[in-house]
């Protein structure tokens, strides 16, 4: 509700995709900076005492917005510093909210099905939000959005206080914070089932997810229509997202997300092109909900996949750079597609964005079988896979390394 209120606001203040890119790239600027430090952070402290700290301080920004907007002393440049202290708080929350998952169900037996329904979860959350956020604004305006976002923290703090999970046993280290950094960054560049997917998303986050950020203009400019517009076109990809973590939360293993990963990014970049065409509100809503499908199933797999195979005690570091891959590239994307959009129109941008993106989902499909190579070792120390190989496969596997 807040995301959805924060773009409406910026654009009712300024009509200018631009600032709707400067405002996106205060929001997630920090989590390129500082991710990587954030994870370190991660794998050495409480998480769960982390993640109540970080609520409590994302409860503030929220109430100290929606203060803002019923006194009348809003400005861009308050959403701006506003965004960008809620931009701070995501990049120690989501590696810290991200890495806690497996504390809570303790087996990665079931961390597939756990993951796939913290997503549906979060995407359920984005169904419903905007669609209530587009009714709420018409109806009353931005501020409530923020008030009720706001009062929505103290549930999660409350559920945080009562847990009761084991603390982690921690790990002996000597090594400095730029030691530890470093040893994260190695591990990662040199495993190439890491460095490849965390590339594609760094991809997907930098000329695919902004998209969002020109939703205003096609609700109102393209389609004609005003906050309950943009309140259904962002639920729908919500909508799509939703069915998809449900559908990945039946799964009964790992085995076959690599192969999810291209088919969902590539029919993410090829929804984002019909997209740019449409010109009906159905159709665009219709559209918009194969996005948001595929790229859940893509993330959603992408997710599972790096929390499956990497090490317990560079957890936290491996994914603070999928949060920096992730939020971290967007906002450089939100201002690269704000400012094409001022000039050439936010159709085009789009166009041009998910046809850049459809190439990187290809070339990654190309070197798949090379990393499920050096996945399978992993997998069977796991258990996920028998250790015993057949014929066939072994023929398979020696056949796809002379290639």
């Amino acid at each position: 509700m807040q995301q959805v209120a924060e773009v409406w606001l910026v654009y009712r203040l300024t009509h200018s995709a631009f600032y709707l890119g400067v405002v996106s790239f205060a929001s997630q600027i920090p989590g390129f900076l500082l991710a990587p430090f954030a994870g370190v952070w991660v794998d050495s402290t409480n998480r769960r005492i982390l993640l109540m700290w970080t609520q409590v301080l994302a409860m503030l920004q929220a109430l100290i917005m929606a203060y803002l907007v019923f006194s009348e002393r809003i400005t861009v440049a308050y959403v701006i510093g506003l965004s960008m202290i809620g931009g701070i708080i995501d990049a120690v929350d989501i590696p810290a909210r991200q890495t806690f998952v497996i504390e809570m169900v303790g087996s990665r037996d079931i961390l597939p099905n756990a993951i796939a329904l913290n997503s549906s979860l979060m995407n359920g959350a984005r169904l419903i939000g905007p669609s209530i956020a587009g009714f709420v604004i018409a109806a009353v305006g931005e501020g409530w959005c923020f008030v009720i976002n706001g009062l929505s923290y103290v549930t999660i703090i409350a559920a945080l206080a009562v847990m009761q999970i084991s603390a982690r046993p921690k790990a002996a280290s000597t090594l400095s914070l730029w030691g530890t950094l470093h040893e994260g960054f190695y591990y990662v560049a040199n495993f190439s089932p890491i460095w490849m997917n965390l590339g594609l998303l760094a991809l997907i986050s930098l000329l695919g997810v902004p998209y969002g950020m020109l939703m205003p203009i096609f609700a109102t400019q393209v389609l004609h229509g005003g906050p309950h517009t943009l309140g259904f076109l962002m639920a729908s990809a919500g909508l799509g997202a939703f069915v998809a973590a449900m559908r990945l939360a039946g799964r009964k293993n790992v085995l076959g997300l690599s192969r999810l990963i291209p088919l969902g990014m590539g029919g993410f970049s090829m929804a984002l092109v019909l997209f740019s065409f449409s010109r009906a509100f159905w159709l665009s809503c219709l559209i918009l909900f194969g996005a948001g499908f595929c790229m859940m199933t893509g993330i959603a797999s992408m997710n599972t996949l790096l929390q499956t195979i990497v090490d317990e005690d560079k957890r936290g570091r491996v994914m603070s750079f999928f949060t920096m891959a992730f939020f971290g590239t967007a906002p450089f994307g939100s201002l690269l597609e704000g400012s094409f959009a001022n000039h050439i129109g936010a159709p085009l941008t789009i166009r041009i964005s998910g046809c850049l993106c459809l190439v990187g989902a290809l070339a990654y499909a190309s070197r798949l079988a090379q990393m499920r190579l050096k996945i399978r070792p992993i997998y069977i120390r796991l258990g996920i896979l028998p250790e015993i190989t057949t014929g066939l496969e072994a023929a398979a596997i020696v056949r796809t390394q002379i290639k």
